[in-house]
């Protein structure tokens, strides 16, 4: 081979890897979050020291556990508006649990049942083929209401001070909380990418009755995201206990809303079949940077919304744009 057809060859091979990373989603969203980064920076002395990085990482525990069962659910097609509402209804069997039984068997009763709400609205989504966004609203609503009920209409504040070591405690100067984050992204991640099981929700997403064709479970995996879910949301529910010590019939308000942004911002799409753990994460950390770069600049909360909301338009906006252009 000549030098001169060596360098054709290495060439073609750079371009074939610069349409791959400017293919890739996850990169591009990565890119976005380095431009918000720098522009903050620029704006906010603050925004870079590491008093405040480490509030970004704080700030993305509950938010970023809460989308990973987000992501488990969009990846089938569904929808899980219900997430804030069961946050703030095991934060309440949380906080009831913790009056009577250890703290570990308080967790444990509280995210199973997260996981026993996730299930009934899976079984209505999953075999009796009801819309999801319908269940998974009424299901809000409920969740919302047991809250009240189960609460007496006011906070628990009686919590042991033990539970604040899942969120105080540090190894190697990591807090605890932003550890389990890590953990639970690693293993959603390898559990999507490697197993059968992630294969098959990706294939449920992507076309339902060719899965059902190809003899996979649809049924379990049309449920088991909705399980998964409601689980999540109790656990990253606990973590936001153990921060503030105290339980409020409102916790999780408006957090679905957070969740699926961050999901869709990470490159996962509605329609299913679309997206990945990684996506997912980069997508917390955009919603969770702009936040708190709003913060730092000093801008109103009542501002903060419009903002916000007008950033992810334009982030999805533009990303749909780059899409349509990579197809061409």
């Amino acid at each position: 081979m000549t030098q001169e057809t060596r360098t054709m060859q290495s060439s073609v091979d750079l371009k074939r890897l610069l349409g791959r990373v400017g293919n890739s989603l996850e990169l591009r969203m990565l890119g976005l979050a380095l431009a918000i980064a720098v522009v903050l920076s620029i704006m906010s002395p603050y925004f870079l020291t590491a008093n405040n990085l480490m509030n970004v990482l704080d700030q993305s525990v509950v938010i970023g556990i809460v989308a990973i069962g987000m992501t488990f659910v969009i990846l089938t097609g569904g929808i899980d508006l219900s997430v804030g509402s069961v946050a703030g209804l095991t934060g309440v069997i949380l906080g009831l649990a913790l009056q009577d039984f250890s703290i570990p068997v308080a967790i444990a009763m509280a995210i199973a049942a997260g996981g026993l709400i996730g299930l009934f609205s899976g079984v209505l989504i999953g075999y009796f083929g009801l819309a999801a966004f319908v269940v998974t609203l009424g299901v809000m609503a409920i969740g919302r209401s047991l809250a009240y009920i189960f609460s007496g209409q006011t906070s628990i504040s009686s919590i042991p001070m033990e539970l604040s070591d899942l969120v105080y405690t540090t190894v190697l100067g990591i807090p605890t909380n932003v550890l389990c984050l890590g953990l639970l992204y690693l293993l959603a991640g390898l559990y999507l990418s490697y197993t059968k099981g992630g294969r098959t929700i990706y294939a449920v997403g992507s076309n339902k009755e060719a899965a059902r064709a190809a003899g996979l479970s649809v049924l379990f995996y049309s449920i088991l995201p909705y399980v998964i879910s409601g689980m999540f949301a109790a656990v990253a529910v606990t973590f936001l206990t153990a921060q503030i010590l105290s339980v409020d019939p409102l916790t999780g308000n408006l957090l679905e809303l957070d969740a699926i942004a961050a999901v869709v911002i990470g490159g996962a799409s509605l329609y299913g079949g679309r997206g990945s753990i990684a996506g997912t994460l980069i997508g917390v950390v955009i919603m969770v940077m702009i936040r708190n770069g709003l913060n730092l600049l000093g801008v109103s909360p009542f501002w903060q919304g419009s903002a916000i909301g007008a950033i992810i338009i334009f982030a999805l906006l533009i990303e749909s744009l780059l899409s349509r252009r990579s197809r061409a």
